[in-house]
């Protein structure tokens, strides 16, 4: 019954979750296409009130002026619309899936024993610990170099290196697929923070300011503007992290931290495309269609590396009987599929439910290899082979 009761707590927190993801997502998507598109106003009113660019736009039949300062208007209207309950809603209810879907139960979905033989309690330490580490190198990293004659280069490239350092400290401590997750949510988590304590704050103090009468720092745009722009480029690379659980060919793969970073690398680069054709449309950068070649190029080739080896040809082998199978689900599949619990309310205790549940099982245990959950039992190669060969031979119960 506790499964049943978690598998809806995944269900309606992952919907939750994927709600807010799109309206945090869009928001930041519009703004940085807003910022990037727009011109200098032609009209003296409006320079004289200090816009420093304007966008027209028309949607849903309507048209739209929409105008920013260069610094700060010169009075502030008595409603102004904030933009971060989408970012912290987003950040609450995936740490909440992630609790149900992970933490709740580390031993089985966390800990690949394999790879590091530690405690539950241990392994949901390191795994928060990703979250906040990553924040601090990174708040570090902007702070010290951001404002550096070619900030932006070494920031991103510092960046760079440490993403890659801890993908492949994640892939070589957790189970795979929880390796990925924990990977997009320490990212997810940083875009979060940002907004949290650089992006609002700074907000807050000039309109502080404003309200007061008092001189805006132009400091607080400047650092709210870089922290909103790398939120933007994080935002591909979380989202394949996220969606990364349903592709069992990314995550199993010998080398995945590899599989990882250059997937999230390229994602980001075809971000860098819309980013920069905004700026190509009126005339202030080259075409960024390089961007997106080199984008799609890694993309390709990942899909190369990752393409199956065809198998070598071997004698043909007997006839597998369900004898010799039933043992195996025995010993690897009842602590989460037998009488006590059904996980996913699959139930394997019998012959009948084993046939019933033939393919589901050839395909998790012999074709993506992702169950037992985290090889928490030990099966072995020779083991899924075997499974494989009988769902081949049909299956048979008898």
């Amino acid at each position: 019954m506790e499964s049943y009761y978690l598998d809806w707590a995944n269900l309606l927190l992952r919907w939750l979750h994927v709600i807010t993801a799109i309206a945090w997502i869009g928001a930041s998507f519009y703004f940085v296409m807003l910022d990037s598109s727009l011109e200098k106003p032609k009209d003296q009113e409006s320079l004289d009130k200090g816009v420093g660019g304007e966008q027209w736009a028309v949607h849903g039949g309507g048209f739209y002026n929409a105008q920013k300062y260069t610094v700060s208007p010169k009075k502030l209207p008595d409603h102004l619309h904030w933009s971060y309950w989408e970012s912290y809603s987003t950040w609450l209810s995936g740490f909440a899936l992630f609790s149900v879907s992970y933490l709740w139960n580390a031993s089985t979905y966390l800990i690949d024993k394999s790879k590091m033989d530690w405690s539950p309690g241990a392994a949901i330490g390191v795994a928060l610990a990703f979250f906040v580490v990553f924040w601090m190198v990174y708040d570090a990293i902007c702070q010290l170099f951001g404002r550096r004659k070619n900030g932006d280069a070494i920031v991103g490239f510092l960046l760079f290196v440490f993403i890659c350092f801890a993908s492949w400290l994640a892939c070589h401590w957790f189970a795979g697929r929880a390796a990925f997750l924990l990977v997009g949510a320490m990212l997810a988590t940083t875009m979060s923070a940002n907004v949290f304590f650089w992006i609002i704050p700074g907000q807050r103090k000039n309109v502080a300011a404003l309200r007061a009468g008092q001189p805006v720092d132009p400091v607080h745009g400047i650092r709210g503007k870089q922290r909103s722009v790398h939120n933007t480029y994080f935002t591909l690379p979380v989202l394949f992290a996220m969606l990364s659980g349903h592709y069992s060919f990314t995550y199993t793969h010998p080398q995945n931290w590899m599989v990882l970073v250059a997937i999230m690398l390229g994602g980001a680069l075809i971000r860098q495309f819309f980013v920069v054709r905004h700026h190509w449309k009126l005339g202030r950068a080259s075409h960024p269609l390089p961007y997106a070649l080199v984008g799609v190029a890694i993309l390709v080739g990942v899909i190369v590396m990752l393409k199956p080896q065809p198998a070598a040809p071997v004698a043909a082998a007997p006839a597998v009987s369900f004898a010799q199978v039933q043992p195996l689900v025995q010993q690897h599949c009842l602590a989460c599929h037998g009488a006590q619990v059904q996980m996913k309310n699959v139930r394997l205790d019998s012959p009948e439910l084993i046939a019933k549940h033939a393919q589901a099982i050839y395909q998790q245990v012999s074709v993506t290899k992702i169950m037992p959950m985290g090889n928490a039992t030990g099966m072995t190669e020779a083991d899924r082979a075997l499974i494989g060969r009988w769902f081949q031979d049909g299956a048979k119960t008898n």
